[in-house]
């Protein structure tokens, strides 16, 4: 049965794990340049994104450094997925109540929900913060999980937004049509950008901040 995109990239990252490097290494390993397999490599410019594919000589040469056949290679990517991760969920009005939290202040008793955490996929990503034009929201050194699969982005979501002229921001996003996006900063000493769509080439949901 065919790879699909996912699987593919999947299995270079399985292999990357048994072999205990990083794909980076792997890919210097099978001579090729140490960017080839990165997770910014894995899907082109486009809305949404464009997908990827190795090349047949690169994954050739790969299977040969490490020594594994075409079909040990597939196994890698039918492993079973992974369980999300999950974390207890309560709403504020109901945490205000007796009963939720033990006296170290953790989740106890009924009446938690759960809510699934971010699972590791090719779109995901983390970035560090760098300025100032989205604080107090983030800060310097602050790092984001931004998801480019997240591709039915909507005013007021946080994204950030990769430019054709080599800008990288971090933004929300104040209005869009389907040919300009209207970006602002939370900081309101930074006025807010509109970008002709033709001028972005990808735009991802931030999900997650790490502060």
């Amino acid at each position: 049965m065919p790879l699909s995109h996912g699987q593919l990239w999947k299995a270079i990252d399985g292999l990357a794990r048994r072999e205990g490097i990083s794909t980076s290494a792997l890919a210097r390993r099978a001579g090729l340049d140490a960017t080839s397999f990165n997770p910014s490599k894995r899907f082109g410019p486009g809305d949404p994104p464009r997908p990827r594919w190795p090349s047949t000589e690169s994954l050739t040469r790969t299977l040969r450094a490490a020594g594994l056949s075409l079909g040990d290679f597939a196994a890698l990517a039918q492993d079973a997925p992974e369980r999300p991760s999950t974390t207890p969920m309560l709403g504020m009005a109901q945490a205000g109540q007796n009963g939720f939290f033990d006296d170290a202040g953790l989740p106890t008793g009924d009446g938690w929900e759960q809510t699934d955490l971010p699972r590791s996929k090719d779109t995901l990503f983390s970035l560090t913060i760098s300025g100032d034009s989205m604080t107090p929201l983030y800060r310097e050194g602050d790092r984001v999980l931004v998801d480019r699969d997240a591709t039915r982005v909507r005013k007021g979501d946080r994204v950030v937004v990769r430019t054709t002229g080599g800008e990288t921001l971090a933004k929300e996003i104040a209005a869009l049509t389907a040919r300009v996006v209207t970006l602002a900063s939370i900081n309101p000493d930074y006025e807010p950008r509109t970008l002709a769509r033709r001028d972005i080439i990808w735009m991802g949901r931030i999900l997650w901040v790490s502060q």
